[in-house]
């Protein structure tokens, strides 16, 4: 093997090593999509029905919608992967595990629809 294909094959295993995500990135990116989840509502029941009627006013709603519903699907996605190793071992087996996960992907999302 020439030098530089050895130089260039150390560089790619330094380049697409491994790395390990900061410990508190969980809790962080869960307050970031709390906080959207919430400025997201805020933003929504600031909107009066009446200003609706002009279409041009709809740009702020529906952004404010799109951004709630998807940081409330990550959140939700969040959480429910969070405690899959528990749910995985009181499961009995696969249509055990896919039945628990979606109840609890089902409760995440309730409660995160009555904290509202």
């Amino acid at each position: 093997m020439s030098t530089g294909a050895a130089e260039f094959e150390s560089l790619l295993r330094r380049a697409l090593a491994p790395v390990d995500p900061p410990e508190d990135l969980a809790q962080r990116l869960e307050r970031t999509l709390v906080s959207l989840t919430e400025l997201a509502q805020e933003e929504l029941d600031s909107w009066e029905l009446s200003a609706m009627r002009d279409p041009r006013n709809w740009v702020r709603p529906a952004a404010a919608a799109v951004v709630g519903v998807s940081a409330g699907t990550a959140l939700v996605a969040l959480r429910v992967r969070s405690r899959h190793r528990s749910r995985r071992a009181q499961a009995s087996g696969l249509l055990d595990l896919i039945g628990r996960t979606a109840r609890d992907a089902a409760d995440e999302a309730g409660r995160l629809l009555r904290g509202r």
